[in-house]
């Protein structure tokens, strides 16, 4: 359940890559069965991969932002045990759709360098076991979910799951509208936390759903930049791959990150934190678009050096300034409750 965006930067940031290492001791009495080194350290790292524990983690910190929120306007005082269940549920239907998504885009994984070592594409996990491990996620996180939450999440939660498996990762092969597709599931983390809490969709729910939604186009414009020929390589119609010369990537993540301004203050708008609120949240919209501005030195550059670590400062900052902003937002709101 976790967008494409935000998988994409997860890998940017860190590379887990475990060799086995084999030992022949040359012995017959040594144990057949004992465990080659490496053996349980490879197990774990191809977890994480399957699962895109680093995507997952970040769709389960904007779904706890969500339900706290949506708890305060219930004016409850406790929450521990709801957010729990509500994030456990969440995480494991997350953790699903990316092991589904690589069971899908296997022989595109395998293409790029980036992900050519996750665990089904490079043959470390069969095709069937990252389906079986997917599926089962998948069902567990909506049984959690239904058990512990209301039909309402979990209809979201499965609703989430399908477009960003069966609709947004076949489609990036097919058209550059997939990057705006995929954005809808990907900004459905805090929306999930706040229906599991209120048990509706309401308009403050709606506007930190547009807060994920715009967050996303600047962050993602500069990954597809960095990776552009890797998603050439495999195929993938990214706007960079589709217009090289890197106007129409400027020209989209300018756009939202103008747009982000306005969508931050929302929040307060709606009365789910007082005025102090607006003030840092601009403050931080502003050095988002700074850092978007300064991301159109790609135009430009003619080295391939420089253009790339223009491209990684604007998907540092984005990374850094969403949960500044879900923060913000929620110590503002305990302020004012």
């Amino acid at each position: 359940m976790t967008p494409a965006s935000q998988a994409a930067a997860a890998h940017d940031f860190a590379s887990n890559e475990t060799s086995l290492a084999a030992q022949d001791t040359g012995h017959a009495a040594a144990p057949i069965h004992a465990p080659k080194p490496g053996v349980t350290a490879t197990f774990i790292t191809d977890m994480r991969e399957l699962f895109k524990v680093r995507v997952t983690g970040l769709v389960v910190v904007t779904g706890w932002a969500g339900f706290y929120l949506g708890s305060m306007q219930s004016g409850i005082s406790s929450v521990q045990r709801g957010l729990l269940d509500t994030l456990i549920g969440i995480g494991l239907v997350s953790a699903g759709s990316g092991a589904l998504n690589q069971a899908l885009e296997r022989s595109v994984d395998a293409k790029m360098k980036r992900t050519a070592d996750r665990p089904i594409a490079s043959g470390r996990i069969s095709l069937l076991q990252g389906i079986l491990a997917g599926i089962g996620a998948l069902a567990l996180g909506a049984a959690w979910l239904l058990l512990h939450t209301n039909l309402l999440t979990v209809s979201l939660a499965l609703l989430t799951a399908f477009c960003y498996v069966a609709i947004y990762t076949p489609l990036k092969r097919v058209t550059t509208l997939a990057t705006f597709i995929g954005a809808f599931p990907g900004a459905m983390g805090p929306l999930l936390g706040w229906t599991a809490a209120r048990g509706r969709i309401e308009w403050p729910a709606i506007a930190l759903f547009a807060i994920l939604f715009v967050w996303q186009f600047p962050h993602f414009m500069a990954i597809a930049w960095m990776y552009r020929d890797d998603y050439a390589r495999a195929g993938i119609r990214m706007l960079p791959v589709v217009q090289p010369d890197g106007l129409s990537t400027v020209v989209e993540a300018l756009f939202y990150a103008v747009v982000m301004i306005p969508v931050s203050l929302a929040p307060w708008r709606l009365g789910m934190a007082g005025a102090v609120y607006a003030v840092p949240a601009t403050i931080l919209g502003l050095f988002y678009l700074a850092y978007t501005i300064r991301f159109t030195r790609i135009l430009r550059t003619t080295s391939e050096t420089e253009s790339r670590s223009v491209a990684r400062d604007l998907l540092k900052v984005s990374v850094i300034y969403l949960p500044l902003l879900l923060t913000t937002l929620m110590v503002c709101a305990i302020a004012q409750h």
